[in-house]
């Protein structure tokens, strides 16, 4: 008998259904300082929680402008991610840079 497949992005947006495992993800994301790569981590997370309908409609963003701000070369401003990070049940913290 042989098993189904599953792709890597179809096991990894059902991982991301969970809030601790998408947080976990986004601040790797965030921690290795590329901007392209949170915002596609951003976006698989958004793919996790319904989709960019669904997410746009709670974080009170028309569609189209979050899709933009989730492509590799978007640049949202601080409240927009802060609107969308809430909708997805998550906050952005600030952390010393140095810290252990």
């Amino acid at each position: 008998m042989t098993m189904p497949y599953r792709s890597y992005q179809d096991n990894l947006i059902e991982d991301l259904k969970e809030p601790e495992e998408a947080s976990i993800y986004l601040n790797v994301a965030l921690e290795e300082g590329d901007h392209e790569a949170f915002l596609v981590a951003l976006k698989n997370v958004t793919m996790a929680q319904g989709g960019v309908t669904k997410v746009a409609k709670e974080a009170h963003l028309n569609r189209v402008s979050l899709q933009r701000m989730l492509t590799g070369k978007g640049n949202p401003r601080l409240n927009n991610l802060s609107n969308v990070l809430h909708s997805l049940g998550l906050r952005l913290t600030i952390a010393e840079a140095n810290a252990k």
